[in-house]
């Protein structure tokens, strides 16, 4: 291999690693309900305040968790259904006005943002809120 072709082949790659870890720095960052609001589709971390839940006998036994403001103006919602509801142990209490951090992708219901979580190991704590 020439001179010249490693060290096109070296910057290449060099430019790779770059923009992959930037894209995982993105990734690792947590981010607030408002900022969520505008990455709809993405995978991220979320993390707010719950300040109301419920859980409802509606079709598939769904428990919302609204994190910054209540219903009906929640600025993000988590959402578990009754099949998962299990796994976090009455997320409605257990949760309330704690800071939490959900990890998933950002979907959108009527146009707010939401997230489906259906693992305990997508919901966190934020340190020192326990």
């Amino acid at each position: 291999m020439s001179i010249t072709r490693l060290t096109r082949l070296t910057a290449l790659v060099a430019v790779g690693l770059l923009g992959a870890s930037s894209t995982f720095r993105g990734q690792d960052k947590k981010l607030t309900t408002r900022e969520a609001k505008y990455r709809i589709g993405d995978q991220a971390t979320v993390c707010g305040r719950v300040v109301s839940g419920r859980h409802t006998r509606a079709r598939g036994n769904p428990t919302f968790l609204d994190l910054d403001k209540a219903y009906p103006t929640q600025a993000f919602t988590v959402l578990i259904w009754g099949k998962d509801r299990a796994k976090f142990r009455n997320p409605e209490e257990t949760y309330r006005n704690k800071k939490i951090c959900v990890t998933g992708r950002i979907g959108s219901d009527r146009g707010e943002p939401e997230m489906i979580i259906s693992d305990s190991g997508q919901l966190s704590v934020d340190i020192g809120e326990r």
